[in-house]
């Protein structure tokens, strides 16, 4: 059965000084280690002359892949943060970068990782993280005296719908969370008499973006 995780869906940048040294976090989504070396080493190239970009990076459903790294920072004061902050938000396929300009005062260990966590944190919170749920699509069938009835249910449970098609019958097609299909399923039939005919798919990842379905590789439904 699959579970519901978070992903990167679009990255961004998010920013803090302290004691004059700048930190700036920037994510982006990686589907693989590869991706996320040609992002940290973009990131190397746009600001050349910082001091470091540390980084840490998280790829898989349940993050079958970690790494992270200092860069040349005191040992366990920036990677692990950063990665500590990705674990924490849960969210998944995601690399962050935080590069470093020095202000010209030390730290000490624990206000750089208190610093890179934070810049961390603000990456996250300027980035799009859409989760993905489990569930079916269900095609209903209904003559014109049950549509009523059907538009209410999915109203009613808050579930999306992808098209109505308009003939001698009507056709709905939604995507049901797995966790309302059963009840989705027996409120319809209960509700129509009997008379609607549903259709259920294999379990699949949805999304929800900004009314729009998104399916499987995540392409608009």
């Amino acid at each position: 059965m699959l579970e519901p995780y978070k992903i990167l869906w679009q990255g961004g940048t998010g920013e803090l000084t302290e004691k004059k040294s700048r930190f700036i976090a920037q994510t982006r989504p990686v589907g693989s280690e590869e991706e996320a070396v040609s992002f940290i080493e973009s990131v190397r190239k746009q600001y050349w002359d910082a001091r470091h970009h540390c980084y840490a990076y998280v790829c898989g459903d349940k993050n079958q892949i970690q790494r992270c790294s200092d860069d040349g920072e005191p040992s366990q004061t920036a990677g692990r943060p950063i990665l500590d902050v990705i674990l924490g938000s849960k969210v998944h396929d995601i690399c962050l970068v935080v590069t470093r300009y020095f202000g010209g005062t030390l730290l000490g260990t624990g206000g750089l990782a208190r610093a890179y966590s934070g810049a961390a944190k603000e990456g996250l919170d300027h980035s799009l993280i859409l989760e993905k749920c489990p569930g079916r699509l269900m095609k209903i069938t209904t003559d014109y005296g049950g549509i009523g009835k059907i538009q209410y249910i999915l109203a009613q449970s808050q579930i999306p719908v992808l098209n109505s098609q308009y003939t001698d019958k009507v056709e709905v097609s939604a995507m049901i969370p797995e966790e309302k299909v059963g009840k989705t399923v027996s409120d319809i039939t209960e509700g129509t008499g009997g008379r609607a005919v549903i259709e259920l798919g294999d379990e699949e990842y949805f999304a929800v973006l900004d009314g729009q379905i998104l399916r499987g590789d995540m392409g608009i439904a």
